[in-house]
């Protein structure tokens, strides 16, 4: 079957009316969330995943919604970043560098505008790549075996633990603390219970749901009561939401180019639409550097990172699909839900359930039609949601975590969880540790510890396994790479001066 034969059926299951309506919500709520600083679509995959559970929505469905959160969170990040210069998640940073000049100038709707059309031409650009690597990713993946599992995660460790902090040792011992947490509750093997400390209610192990709210949402919230600026009403007025031909042909190779460089490293472990926004704008900063105005109003300083932001997403979906490993924090929040769901994404998914996979790739195209029609006309209705005030809207954030956490198990037990766990990454964010690494390190740690385990079973005991694939080899190398080049790099760089 072509390529386009699987698109059309993909599109008959996106235009299911239950998909359809969790296209349209997805879209909805992610551009709503991204546009929230310090909620993002992390928090609110994790606080809707124990309602999709209760609601029994099958997983394509679930999925569907999950990215369509994903892809509105990109486009809804820019809002605030322009309009009030807060980012929304932590990707929209480099917007606010030429927004917010534009939006006190007087041209906020441009940058408005310029956002929207570069998020859905990249999300679009991203989805038709999708469409043709995945696949053929799949497919090379097949070869895989446990040693070769194992070394892909321990590379995807050693790039989320490089990636997502400025000091290395912190990355790694995040990664390690979530491993240390995957451990808690019953050996799968043996039955015994490890680190359980004599509570029932850890013997199935932490959930992720618990553990990811309290981290994100929880957190987020007590670093926030620290600053009283994000307690403030603030207003917001803009023009037309719109720009002329001139000025999207202005940013067109750049929208390309930033839209390229966003897929590519969205596919790394760990890199995500942060790194991809900050390399693109740096770059577009060097080649227009004599004819720009970067940093002072510059449209292709918004048009950039937004574009390499949404493309990042349909890159960071690939290794969740077809390898099992999830490229950013999010897709590892929607890959343990996916799980939950007895959906494991791996090689055999596109063969095994092609309706989840094609569905979601039509859906997908649906979605950024529909949030490019949302976030142009309709800007204007989405900031009214950013002149709520915090001292409201904290306390509903706090409601719904609560209520998502309990609704799991029906047990107390997991709230109080929730709390500690929030504590913990409120002094973790105090002291700069990176957050994203616990997650994948609590998520993938299961199925690291399995793969090690199977791989010793088959070679009675012999770690010569691990390397005896050129797969395996070229993994273990660029994780070895992954870990040192960061510090070379420093030492270069100091002796260079």
């Amino acid at each position: 079957m072509s390529i386009l034969h699987y698109l059309l059926n993909g599109f008959s299951v996106a235009f299911v009316p239950t998909n359809l309506l969790m296209v349209i919500l997805g879209s909805f709520f992610g551009t709503t969330l991204g546009m929230i600083p310090g909620i993002g679509p992390v928090n609110g995959i994790a606080m809707l995943t124990p309602f999709m559970f209760a609601l029994g929505l099958p997983p394509e469905a679930a999925l569907i919604l999950f990215a369509a959160i994903y892809f509105g969170a990109e486009y809804g990040n820019a809002i605030s970043s322009i309009l009030l210069n807060i980012p929304g998640t932590s990707a929209s940073i480099v917007t606010t560098f030429d927004g917010y000049p534009m939006a006190k100038s007087g041209r906020g709707g441009t940058a408005l505008a310029i956002s929207a059309i570069s998020s859905f031409f990249a999300s679009i650009f991203s989805l038709i790549i999708m469409m043709f690597f995945a696949p053929v990713m799949s497919s090379w993946a097949i070869h895989f075996g446990p040693a070769e599992y194992f070394a892909l995660m321990v590379f995807a460790f050693s790039m989320l633990s490089t990636l997502s902090g400025d000091n290395l040792a912190k990355g790694l011992i995040s990664s390690v603390f979530g491993l240390m947490l995957a451990t808690v509750g019953l050996d799968s093997q043996t039955g015994i219970p490890r680190f359980t400390y004599g509570f029932m209610g850890l013997y199935d192990g932490l959930n992720f749901i618990v553990v990811t709210i309290g981290f994100f949402a929880i957190s987020e919230i007590l670093m926030s009561m620290e600053n009283i600026e994000a307690f403030k009403v603030f207003n917001a007025n803009i023009s037309k939401v719109m720009i002329s031909f001139k000025e999207f042909c202005f940013s067109l190779f750049t929208i390309i180019r930033s839209s390229m460089l966003g897929f590519i490293i969205g596919l790394l472990p760990g890199a995500g639409g942060t790194i991809a926004t900050f390399i693109s704008y740096t770059i577009e900063k060097r080649i227009y550097a004599k004819k720009g105005d970067f940093g002072s109003g510059d449209i292709r300083g918004v048009a950039s990172p937004q574009a390499a932001n949404s493309s990042a997403v349909g890159g960071a979906l690939i290794p969740m699909l077809t390898l099992g490993v999830p490229g950013s924090e999010t897709t590892a929040v929607m890959l343990a839900a996916l799980m939950g769901m007895n959906i494991t994404p791996g090689p055999l998914m596109i063969e095994n359930h092609p309706d989840i996979f094609w569905g979601l790739i039509a859906s997908m195209f649906v979605a950024n039609v529909l949030l490019l029609f949302l976030n142009l006309p309709l800007a204007r209705i989405f900031i009214k949601i950013l002149l709520v005030p915090k001292w409201i809207l904290m306390p509903i954030i706090v409601g719904i975590s609560c209520i998502a956490v309990y609704t799991i198990n029906f047990n107390m037990f997991d709230i109080f969880l929730m709390i500690i766990f929030g504590l913990v990454g409120y002094f973790m964010r105090k002291f700069r540790f990176p957050l994203a690494p616990v997650i994948l390190g609590l998520v993938l740690g299961p199925l690291l510890e399995t793969n090690l385990r199977r791989a010793l079973i088959i070679s009675s005991g012999d770690i010569k396994i691990f390397f005896s694939s050129y797969i395996s080899v070229f993994l273990w190398i660029l994780t070895i790479a992954g870990i040192t080049l960061p510090s070379i790099t420093k030492i270069i760089k100091r002796y260079a001066k």
